[in-house]
């Protein structure tokens, strides 16, 4: 016998319902919103046309003529204005990617640190916190460029380190592999092992949550990671040639060198945005009811075993947020680079609004960067805070 389903409950379209009127009230503030966008914009064009200015994106594909001392890319001055713009994004994610990994790592062990038994740790790491959060980021980016330029020695004369790493005026010089297919096929291959080891820690989470044995979660899925990516460089013809950095007479040649505005920019960016973040983590370890480390503890888990299978877990919740604006703080602070002449976006976009006198449409592109990536990062630390929260029942 075929149940009837019940009949669909219709809106009432009256203006007593609380529902239509939030839909009315809805549209019309964005036709507010939308009115006082196109307003600002027909403004300013008009004073702009009156005033002769140009105005329009057209100069995107105009030669730009001027150089760019670090580039991701192919870069020459004859490029369109366009690609120095992109060179400046990819200078910028450089920055804020590897900036965002570091961070991480340091604010973690820098907020885990403060709870040592060690007092010499508890020490450190609380010296490390006071120091680097109270000096203003950019006070602290000048300081390291003047460490980089000035203390360091010349690249003739550069720090070695097995003549595979030189430190100097000049940058860090180390070894890189010289580009081949199978180096593609290692990358493909590391990116299956990722897979393979989150699904397997996925797999060892539960059966954790049903018998109570744990499993080593880091050691399989790393052996994972190195092993497809061995087999993906064999398959690829198992290339062996390497850049290596050679001290010269006047300097250092070969290999990669990441240049001393650059390393100023992320050593400066990281010690200060991961004094913030292991005051995080340090928050949210203590948000952690004490009743569970002593459940721990009675159930015979060792100090390291608490820390990572029930104190971090649940101070989780606590810390993405919190952690998602310091994230996004370090990539609007590399903004600050311009002032020690790394070539980000912003400076790239000063420059080219030198030129070009497009004030309104450079300053509109570094805006968009920043929105884009700000939001990029917000909407993937949520997806990633809504896996840890608490589910409801």
């Amino acid at each position: 016998m075929n149940e009837r389903r019940p009949p669909r409950k219709r809106t009432a379209w009256s203006w007593r319902s609380r529902a239509v009127r939030g839909l009315v009230y809805q549209l019309l503030a964005l036709v507010a919103i939308a009115g006082a966008v196109w307003f600002l914009a027909h403004n300013t064009q008009e004073n702009m046309r009156v005033r002769g200015i140009q105005s329009g994106f057209d100069f995107l594909g105009q030669a730009a003529g001027f150089d760019i001392g670090e580039t991701m890319v192919a870069y020459d001055p004859s490029q369109s204005y366009g690609k120095a713009l992109w060179v400046g994004v990819l200078n910028t994610l450089r920055v804020a990617v590897i900036g965002v990994v570091l961070t991480t790592l340091i604010g973690v062990l820098m907020g885990v640190g403060r709870f040592s038994h060690n007092a010499l740790v508890r020490g450190i790491c609380y010296g490390y916190v006071e120091l680097f959060r109270n000096v203003p980021v950019l006070l602290q980016l000048l300081m390291w460029y003047l460490f980089f330029v000035d203390v360091l020695p010349p690249p003739q004369a550069a720090w070695n380190a097995g003549d595979l790493f030189f430190l100097s005026k000049g940058g860090l010089s180390m070894p890189w592999p010289v580009w081949a297919s199978g180096h593609a096929w290692m990358a493909l291959g590391a990116l299956l092992g990722v897979v393979a080891g989150v699904a397997y820690r996925r797999w060892a989470q539960r059966q954790f949550e049903l018998t109570g044995q744990d499993r080593n979660r880091w050691l399989l899925p790393l052996a994972a990671v190195l092993v497809l990516a061995a087999l993906g460089w064999m398959l690829g013809g198992a290339p062996r040639e390497w850049s290596l950095p050679e001290q010269l007479a006047f300097m250092v040649d070969g290999g990669v060198a990441a240049t001393p505005e650059f390393m100023a920019v992320l050593v400066g960016l990281v010690t200060y945005t991961g004094s913030f973040v292991a005051e995080v983590v340090r928050g949210g370890i203590q948000s952690v009811g004490h009743g569970q480390t002593e459940a721990a503890s009675a159930l015979g888990l060792s100090r390291r075993q608490q820390m990572r299978l029930v104190i971090l877990p649940q101070a989780l919740r606590v810390i993405i947020p919190p952690l998602t604006n310091q994230y996004l703080n370090l990539t609007k602070n590399s903004s600050l680079a311009v002032a020690i002449g790394y070539p980000d976006v912003v400076s790239i976009a000063n420059t080219t609004l030198n030129q070009t006198g497009r004030a309104v449409e450079c300053i509109s592109i570094i805006m968009l960067v920043y929105l884009s990536t700000s939001l990029s990062t917000s909407a993937l630390m949520n997806a990633y805070n809504q896996r840890v929260a608490i589910k409801e029942r």
